[in-house]
């Protein structure tokens, strides 16, 4: 597509198992969209990452009723980071808004986005006011987990954001240059810098199917966040490291001392259980410093592999 032709503004959803989702998402972003100021060119990308359900059929079947709908259709599951990458690489749009496709994050809010970028902001964010629909120990976690990212990390990460933003061209252009596999976008686009703004809102509950994120999943998005934006674990390591030497140090000299003294108050002769007590703390400590390292060359492992990030199936447009 050339420049010239290249729409004001596209709408990016990685789907993966929504077949329940797809005709009222698209029937929103469509209404939305097409009542913005100045009636503004667009598509909607809708990626397919991989569904097993009737996902892709829904999509296709939309897309004989919908124009400026763009399907794109990966070669497996790669993940709801990559799927979204998948899309923001495809999107054409000066202006392109991410957002899921369990309508928790509500297509209404591109109005206010498109104002803002209007205005010129090049990453308009959405920040959760409230959260429906999840458990207490769900909204815990995610405070916890946006907390320690603010702590750990070494960019702003603003707290209660998700995806949902809407990014300028040149924000999109930036994105595209970072090749990053395990990704952790909402850290990447505050990275990248420009204008930014954030928009308060609230979550609504999911419309249909369930979700995508469970613990698991939640500790692996968690640690890649981590570990994407800083190098803090691997200097805990060493901190953890040099504190039990000193300890083991301590302790050494305390047997040292009352060896030599003639002393037995701890009993050292039948001393196993502190024996044993040391062997599994610096044991732990070396386990815990080996896991750090492990998780970081792992990564490396990844990237210098150089597969693409996600494969794509097939590119369809109504």
């Amino acid at each position: 597509m050339s420049v010239s032709a290249r729409p004001t503004l596209s709408v990016v959803v990685p789907l993966y198992n929504e077949e329940g989702n797809v005709a009222p998402l698209l029937e929103r972003v469509a209404a939305i969209v097409k009542a913005l100021p100045g009636a503004p060119s667009h598509e909607i990308v809708i990626v397919n990452d991989g569904s097993t359900d009737e996902t892709l059929a829904a999509i296709r079947a939309e897309m004989q009723r919908r124009p400026n709908i763009v399907l794109v259709d990966l070669s497996r599951n790669f993940g709801h980071q990559l799927a979204a990458t998948a899309g923001i690489e495809i999107a054409t749009g000066e202006a392109v808004v991410l957002m899921d496709g369990d309508l928790q994050d509500p297509p209404e809010l591109i109005g206010a986005f498109f104002e803002r970028w209007r205005q010129g902001y090049d990453v308009v964010y959405a920040i959760r006011r409230s959260r429906k629909g999840e458990s207490p120990f769900k909204l815990v976690t995610a405070r916890v987990f946006y907390q320690t990212i603010k702590r750990l990390t070494k960019v702003s990460i603003p707290v209660d954001t998700g995806d949902f933003r809407l990014m300028s061209r040149r924000v999109v252009d930036a994105l595209k240059r970072s090749p990053e596999r395990h990704r952790f976008l909402r850290g990447m686009v505050s990275w990248v810098g420009f204008n930014q703004i954030g928009i308060e809102y609230d979550r609504d509950e999911r419309l249909s199917g369930t979700t995508k994120y469970p613990l698991p999943k939640m500790i692996r998005f968690a640690i890649d966040g981590i570990t994407s934006f800083s190098d803090i674990p691997l200097r805990f390591a060493s901190y953890l490291g040099f504190i039990s030497s000193v300890v083991a140090f301590l302790y050494a000299l305390q047997v040292i001392v009352a060896k030599l003294l003639g002393l037995n108050p701890l009993g050292y002769t039948r001393g196993w259980a502190s024996t044993i007590v040391a062997v599994l703390f610096l044991g732990g400590v070396q386990l815990i410093g080996i896991g750090i390292v492990g998780e970081y060359i792992g990564r490396i492992y990844d990237e210098v592999k150089g597969r693409p990030l996600y494969l794509i199936s097939s590119i369809e447009r109504s």
